[in-house]
């Protein structure tokens, strides 16, 4: 079993959706608010726990600084 088998669906679409999230509003792209309630729905009253936030910063960092070429390698995305 590897970590992806261990967190509940919620938490995984939580997660991806955050992302998407963090992406869009970084890099100006439409969408932020169907994120925002897409999240609200998978999460309901329940809250992130700090290792899937984590998770989340890392995966949008990696990917909005993969966009932005070797240049900004150095430099963390700020939310």
């Amino acid at each position: 079993m590897d970590d992806h088998d261990l967190t509940p669906v919620n938490l995984r679409e939580v997660e991806a959706e955050s992302v998407a999230l963090i992406c869009c509003e970084s890099l100006g792209l439409a969408g932020s608010a169907e994120c925002r309630g897409y999240i609200q729905h998978w999460l309901g009253k329940d809250s992130i726990p700090d290792r899937n936030v984590q998770r989340v910063f890392k995966a949008a960092d990696a990917i909005v600084r993969g966009g932005r070429g070797e240049a900004a390698q150095a430099e963390p995305v700020s939310v």
